[in-house]
């Protein structure tokens, strides 16, 4: 069927609005209708040099719409059903058997290549040329994409269904961090540095747990007052000479029992670190770009240092359980929320980069 679809064909310039061709969706593939899509740190990837090879596709990963057609195999999803699309996995290693699909062997094939596991590209332009058309299994920078029943979470009909793709990554992350990896508990402390969708979303997870101390990290004076209005006990900036000491006076001087970093810069991530208190944990979730420097010293007080991918969730259901938590209004993801209309996916590019929003979400007429 034919698509529309914004592909990025050169990483240096704007994404151009196409006409692509998918097919019928394969055995245990679901075509979707696209109504809204987040725009994430991540769809930018594809703009690297060291990732041209990729090019031409189309991003997109937080994707929410309507299903229009499931292949054969397809069970528990049906045309018409409202859902939102995460992360892809093969349901078969030993990762996505023991309940833990971010670390599928084939992660990287079925998310990182916008292609599908055997390589096909998933589209074709109009001269029939391929075009990649798979990231992160979906591709939702479109009207429309084709996903698998395993990165489908079906929803309430009733909900704001363009609002909610989100869910499906980013904030996922950031809220999987705080509940499933870390696994913060009431009366804890925990520092955040970086108050993005991720950072902010582990915030209002935090409060949600009741922790006690939740310190956010951050350049941007607008985001560390959006994080005390979602939860955030206390702010630091993030050029801040002594930031590790202010997270620390946040505590009485202790430290805090979890430190979660979303930056990637090494040096951040080394306050984060020297935030901690005696035998505290710390989570990585942000892309770094240089070498993280420990004092073996430091790493004799924390026992637990970790990586984190997709908030180590299984989307089917932690995605429940954060709108639900919404509904309670525990967990309100919609503040972080500017909507562009699908043509206008440049300038919500600049707003996401600039940070002059959080979180935009294209949505589709």
């Amino acid at each position: 069927m034919k698509v529309r679809a914004a592909v990025l064909r050169d990483g240096s310039q704007p994404y151009r609005i196409e006409e692509l061709e998918l097919p019928t969706p394969g055995p245990d593939e679901v075509l979707v209708r696209m109504a809204g899509v987040g725009i994430c740190h991540t769809d930018g990837m594809p703009r690297s040099p060291e990732m041209a090879g990729l090019l031409p596709i189309v991003p997109g990963h937080e994707g929410s719409g309507v299903v229009e057609a499931v292949g054969s195999g397809v069970g528990g999803i049906e045309p018409g059903d409202h859902v939102l699309l995460s992360f892809d996995s093969c349901g078969r290693c030993r990762r996505c058997r023991a309940g833990s699909p971010a670390y599928c062997a084939e992660f990287m094939s079925r998310n990182l290549t916008g292609r599908k596991p055997d390589g096909s590209p998933g589209a074709e332009d109009s001269d029939g040329e391929p075009v990649a058309a798979r990231w992160f299994g979906q591709s939702s920078f479109a009207t429309h994409a084709i996903a698998t029943s395993r990165n489908v979470v079906v929803v309430d009909r009733e909900l704001p269904l363009e609002l909610l793709g989100p869910l499906g990554c980013g904030l996922q992350t950031g809220a999987g961090a705080v509940l499933n990896s870390l696994r913060v508990r009431p009366g804890e402390s925990i520092a955040v540095t970086g108050a993005g969708a991720v950072g902010l979303a582990a915030v209002m997870a935090a409060k949600a747990v009741g922790a006690t101390t939740i310190v956010a990290v951050d350049l941007h004076a607008s985001r560390l007052d959006l994080a005390r209005e979602l939860g955030a006990t206390h702010t630091v900036r993030g050029d801040a000479h002594d930031v590790a000491e202010q997270i620390r006076a946040a505590t009485g001087g202790a430290g805090v029992d979890y430190a979660f970093d979303t930056t990637g810069v090494p040096a951040v991530i080394a306050s984060a670190i020297a935030a901690l208190t005696l035998h505290g944990t710390a989570g990585l979730v942000g892309m770094s770009s240089g070498d993280l420097v420990i004092p073996a010293h430091v790493l004799h007080t924390i026992p637990t240092l970790t990586w984190i991918l997709e908030g180590d969730s299984v989307p089917q259901v932690l995605i429940p359980q954060l709108i639900e938590l919404w509904q309670q209004g525990r967990f309100p993801f919609d503040k972080l929320i500017r909507t562009f209309p699908f043509a206008e996916i440049s300038e919500a590019e600049a707003a996401a980069h600039s940070g002059a929003v959080v979180k935009p979400v294209l949505t589709f007429t």
